[in-house]
């Protein structure tokens, strides 16, 4: 049966009705979702083990797949870093069946008590974590997502609808199909893990409509994105918005580390969203031309304010827009500020609110750049590459969340849920 023209399970309505699309795999989805919400944390976890299996089992399917969306990249011309976002091969197929599994091995939030109260009166009060229910995820490039966003929604109790970009719809649907396999095997039901599909644009605003059916959407992907999602949506939005990162080199940082951090931080992957894009030296630094050096060896386009502009004949200069920029390139843009003073003046200008990172050796101004910095991770002698879900112990991440409500940094399990009270009494009636 081809995937353009039919849906997982059941009666499809026509796809040229986005509405009617959308509000089957919604109404499939909240049913699938009330059985996940009480599963046992041993189903979830094997439906996600076997599901692991089918991705290394399939890993040649994928591959191919992955091979047509990349020829068809390259002929549209997706730039070098939104390349390397859609690429796959045998490691990256091993890493995604990986986090599936470390997603199986955590512990399972649904039912976890949070606090436990006893009034006066003889009452107890508990909050206890429940999911949210069905949760949409529209993204971009990345094939992971599609394996990540279905094992975190499971393992914490949500059905998920999936709603990739056209630049990886073979390789979305190839990793879709080892999903669904997994979870046939073990008697979870295939709609727990819907992938829209069309490519249609209509159902993207189908599913921002899809009030009563989808409890909140996640946007992966550009501004562009984001801000239709955020503009269209009737939802309540988990936003993961842009990642301009900043790397502060204070005075009194170790030159040897401060090279390796930035070019760790900017070089590792220029497309990931922990990737820095603007770094700050401090004018009291002795060694930043080793800085600018160290980058341009590794292949990194430098762009600078004047003082950096004028350390060497290799350094553009920096133009007002480039202190707001997501390069997700081999580009970067460097200032020199005066102290943490300086960059934290910048940083509260410039930054998206994703990651930003300071390199020091002096704990008092660490300390001080962590405290002041209002940013969902901030980080002191370490790079911004670290700012993902499956570093930071959370076996894989929905999204890095740059807001203040709900959750925010590497959003997994724990962001996933809410919770409810529970209220146990003895018959007590209130005066």
């Amino acid at each position: 049966m081809n995937a353009e023209t039919s849906l997982t399970l059941g009666d499809a309505p026509r796809l040229n009705d986005a509405d009617a699309l959308i509000a089957d795999m919604g109404a499939r989805a909240r049913l699938a979702a009330k059985a996940l919400a009480v599963a046992t944390t041993a189903e979830k976890a094997k439906a996600l083990r076997a599901a692991a299996a089918e991705l290394r089992m399939r890993g040649a399917a994928i591959l191919d797949a992955n091979a047509r969306d990349m020829e068809a990249g390259r002929e549209g011309g997706l730039s070098s870093a939104m390349l390397d976002r859609l690429r796959l091969d045998e490691n990256r197929i091993a890493a995604i069946a990986d986090a599936v599994e470390a997603v199986a091995a955590l512990p399972d939030p649904v039912g976890a008590e949070i606090d436990r109260t006893v009034r006066p009166n003889g009452m107890t009060l508990a909050r206890v974590r429940v999911p949210l229910g069905v949760v949409g995820i529209i993204y971009e490039s990345r094939p992971n997502v599609t394996a990540d966003a279905a094992a975190l929604g499971l393992m914490s109790g949500h059905a998920v609808i999936l709603r990739g970009g056209s630049e990886a719809v073979h390789s979305n649907r190839a990793i879709h199909a080892a999903l669904a396999a997994g979870l046939a095997q073990t008697g979870l039901s295939a709609d727990a893990v819907q992938l829209v599909p069309t490519q249609d644009r209509a159902a993207v605003g189908a599913l921002l409509r899809a009030q009563g059916l989808i409890d909140i959407i996640i946007p992966r992907g550009g501004k562009g994105l984001v801000a239709r999602v955020q503009d269209e949506a009737r939802v309540p939005v988990l936003a993961h918005l842009d990642g301009i990162n900043h790397l502060y080199i204070d005075r009194a940082a170790d030159p040897a580390r401060a090279v390796d951090l930035a070019v760790n931080a900017k070089m590792r992957r220029t497309g990931v969203c922990g990737a820095t894009e603007t770094i700050l030296i401090d004018r009291a630094y002795p060694a930043p031309l080793a800085i600018v050096d160290a980058l341009i060896a590794a292949g990194c386009e430098v762009r600078g304010d004047a003082a950096i502009s004028a350390l060497s004949p290799h350094v553009t200069r920096a133009s007002a827009t480039d202190w707001d920029c997501e390069y997700l390139d081999a580009i970067v843009s460097i200032a020199a500020v005066d102290g943490i003073e300086g960059a934290l003046s910048h940083i509260d200008t410039h930054s998206s609110r994703h990651t930003d990172a300071i390199v020091t050796e002096d704990v008092a101004t660490a300390e001080r750049f962590l405290s002041e910095v209002d940013s969902a991770i901030v980080m002191h002698n370490a790079s911004t590459q670290f700012a993902d879900g499956g570093e930071f112990g959370l076996g894989a991440e929905i999204g890095i969340a740059t807001g203040r409500l709900h959750a925010r940094g590497p959003v997994a399990l724990e962001g996933l849920t809410t919770y409810k009270w529970l209220v146990r009494g003895s018959g007590q009636v209130r005066p």
